[in-house]
């Protein structure tokens, strides 16, 4: 069966969701929608990086691309900064029937004790309204936090704890209102970014800890996170900007599942602008690795070294978020009507992708 896919945006993930679709055995790009009017009328494979034209152009026009009833629409679009704007564009999709794979709101990926009945509502009332589905998810949050250590636990005997980490260096993550609108980087330390407001980082990845919690049958008495940050030891150029000294240029978080005042479940980032910043702070196979380690019997390390094509982790983490969405959208569009999880759905392969020629 052929599914007739929809790609919303074309930034950082969306470009490489589109590449995904455009190549998949099992998909059919029908249509693309951009935001910024400078990309209307061009071609789908130009704005995936592609060297060929395929036939579709994008266009600013949701309702002529919600009016031709994809399966699915494959959904990219920046949501950190536009919350109440992202939830209506995925209601007003569940709602027209349309089911949906979305990159964020993070929190959805597995809402439930993260985010309060209110914010979900809408969306589930939408989708039972359209008999649709979402399914957010990606690489972190996302396989790296689900499937991947769940796959490690169902070779355990004891679980003491488990901890997935992401470590790497964001120098050449081209995103530059996540580095230093959200996250912070090069502001000086008396200054509190979106991301390091009181329970904003359990706002978003509280859902991990939360979704292997319920994976695991583990219950938690609390989620506590914490956070720490590194200054610039002297100026110096990072993803396209200089970074003062003393300004933030390393930052270490938790967000934690607690079960009697112990860390069970949790989740790390270790983001450097440079490699040789907070060297006591755990450190990455490579340039940057998704790490977990399950402490119990036996004990696990895993490293997951990733790298794209151009030899760079940033490239490969944006790649794998996108194909996460994109692979998926075959289960997604055959499961039941709902808000789903990474636990509604069976395990996301890359059928169909192996190159045999």
């Amino acid at each position: 069966m052929t599914y007739r896919v929809v790609q919303w945006s074309t930034g950082n993930v969306g470009k490489w969701a589109l590449r995904g679709i455009i190549d998949h055995p099992a998909l059919e790009l029908t249509g693309v929608w951009v935001s910024n009017p400078a990309k209307k009328g061009l071609d789908a494979g130009e704005l995936a990086g592609l060297d060929r034209e395929v036939g579709i152009s994008a266009t600013t026009d949701a309702d002529q691309l919600i009016a031709a009833k994809p399966d699915c629409v494959v959904y990219t679009a920046m949501a950190d900064n536009r919350l109440p704007e992202a939830i209506d564009d995925l209601c007003r999709l569940l709602r027209a029937g349309i089911d949906v794979v979305a990159s964020g709101p993070v929190f959805l990926q597995f809402p439930d004790g993260t985010v309060p009945p209110e914010v979900t509502g809408p969306i589930r009332e939408a989708a039972v309204e359209g008999g649709s589905s979402l399914w957010v998810n990606g690489i972190d949050p996302g396989w790296a936090n689900d499937w991947l250590p769940l796959l490690l636990s169902g070779t355990c005997q004891r679980i003491d704890r488990i901890r997935c980490s992401e470590i790497t260096d964001y120098s050449t993550y081209d995103n530059p209102l996540v580095l230093f609108d959200i996250m912070g980087f090069g502001a000086p330390p008396d200054h509190t970014p979106l991301l390091l407001q009181p329970g904003v980082l359990t706002l978003a990845w509280g859902s991990v800890v939360r979704q292997l919690a319920a994976a695991l049958d583990v219950p938690l008495d609390s989620v506590a996170e914490q956070h720490e940050r590194f200054p610039a030891p002297e100026p110096f150029p990072a993803a396209g900007r200089t970074i003062g000294e003393g300004t933030m240029a390393a930052l270490r978080f938790t967000v934690s599942g607690m079960v009697a005042g112990k860390p069970v479940l949790v989740l790390e980032h270790v983001t450097r602008l440079r490699p040789d910043l907070a060297p006591d702070w755990p450190q990455p196979a490579g340039t940057g690795c998704y790490r977990v380690e399950v402490t119990g019997e036996p004990n696990y390390v895993l490293d997951l070294k990733l790298t794209g094509g151009d030899g760079d982790h940033n490239t490969a983490g944006v790649a794998a978020t996108a194909m996460r969405l994109v692979n998926a959208v075959p289960a997604v569009v055959e499961a039941p009507p709902g808000l789903l999880t990474a636990l509604d759905l069976p395990l996301i392969t890359g059928r169909g992708l192996v190159r045999t020629g």
